[in-house]
């Protein structure tokens, strides 16, 4: 991969995104992915292709691929070693890229991101936008941070790296034929499955 275009960009390839890679190694995240996941695919039709924006060791398409065991799943990823692992999972296509860079033909019919867009460059957001929208023929589900208003705060004592705000809306203004289908809650306090406060959005083309 070549020089990149944000800060953010350079911190999730090097050390810290490493670490980032040990600490998800967790069957409980693959547990709260699975039940996420599982609320959000009652509310589509029939998915036979996934693509994951930001998909680290693969922990999301892990859990979707139990739940949706023949569909054509993808992931794209900064991060070398996140690749590494993501390339050993059965029947994943994995691509070693950013998002800001990546030029891709196929479509899928659900296209998502988990815990991704709040980490990138909000200047960069549009292009992104633009690729979600372009990859999906189908589904944009997005599960981050949510915010009514842009607001960057501290992440793990480090500053721009996490920003909140209300990406689902401003797909849903950006797209006009896009539709909201259903959104939902993931609270930390959950006794069974792991969680992180986000909330998801069911998008519609």
């Amino acid at each position: 991969m070549g020089s990149f275009k944000t800060e953010q960009e350079e911190f999730w390839t090097g050390e810290f995104g490493d670490k980032y890679i040990e600490r998800n190694k967790n069957n409980r995240l693959i547990a709260s992915s699975t039940k996420m996941f599982s609320d959000i695919f009652t509310r589509c039709s029939t998915i036979d292709s996934v693509i994951e924006i930001g998909a680290n060791r693969g922990n999301n398409l892990i859990a979707i691929k139990n739940l949706l065991p023949n569909a054509d799943l993808s992931g794209i990823e900064i991060n070398k070693n996140a690749v590494e692992s993501l390339r050993k999972i059965e029947n994943v296509t994995a691509y070693h890229s950013s998002i800001l860079d990546i030029k891709l033909e196929k479509k899928a019919e659900f296209v998502f991101t988990r815990g991704v867009l709040i980490h990138i460059n909000p200047d960069e957001l549009p292009s992104v936008y633009e690729k979600m929208y372009s990859f999906s023929s189908k589904y944009i589900c997005v599960a981050e941070y949510y915010n009514p208003t842009p607001l960057a705060i501290k992440y793990r004592g480090y500053e721009n790296k996490l920003f909140k705000r209300d990406f689902a809306g401003e797909l849903l203004e950006k797209f006009t034929d896009l539709k909201l289908v259903d959104y939902g809650f993931l609270y930390h306090r959950d006794a069974l499955f792991l969680n992180a406060d986000i909330t998801w959005f069911l998008m519609k083309k």
